[in-house]
């Protein structure tokens, strides 16, 4: 269940979506820790394809939508599985009713990763590609902000701090 959890930065996926799309389950790509943050942020891709994707990517051969999910003054982190790929993943929030913190886990053959933060996430980097029948996201992605798609065709190795740790 994810009572908890508010997207702020939501027209990105309100826009392709007409709403926040579910963010329940999904595809987990990468994990990424941020002392400085404390951040998470999760590379996803998302359940399901917009009905009305934008013009730009009507006509071109992708079938996924990936973006970054952050979450912000993280705390008790726990990790004790992590081993990619992990195609299927759930995200479970809680509130914790006080201070607007609330409780994540998100657990999948191959992760489980535990943690509290803000109740505020942000969202970023969304884009679209063809997903290949490995499962591997590395092809060529459509992003959907201009200054993503300026600077990258597709998704950048992780340690491309100003990509994986700003949104």
């Amino acid at each position: 269940m994810t009572d908890s959890l508010t997207v702020v930065n939501a027209e990105s996926l309100a826009t392709l979506y007409g709403e926040v799309p579910p963010l329940s389950e999904f595809r987990l790509r990468s994990i990424n820790v941020d002392w400085r943050g404390p951040t998470i942020t999760l590379r996803v891709d998302l359940s399901s394809f917009p009905s009305a994707p934008p013009p730009e990517w009507v006509g071109t051969d992708i079938d996924t939508v990936q973006c970054h999910l952050q979450f912000l003054a993280v705390s008790d982190l726990s990790l004790t599985e992590w081993k990619p790929p992990v195609h299927s993943a759930s995200l479970d929030a809680q509130s914790l009713g006080e201070e607007r913190r609330m409780r994540v886990r998100v657990t999948g053959v191959g992760v489980e990763l535990r943690f509290t933060c803000n109740e505020s996430v942000l969202a970023g980097h969304v884009s679209a590609f063809k997903i290949a029948a490995d499962g591997t996201d590395g092809s060529r992605h459509l992003f959907s902000r201009r200054i993503d798609s300026l600077r990258h065709e597709s998704i950048p190795e992780t340690d491309e701090k100003t990509f994986h740790g700003r949104l």
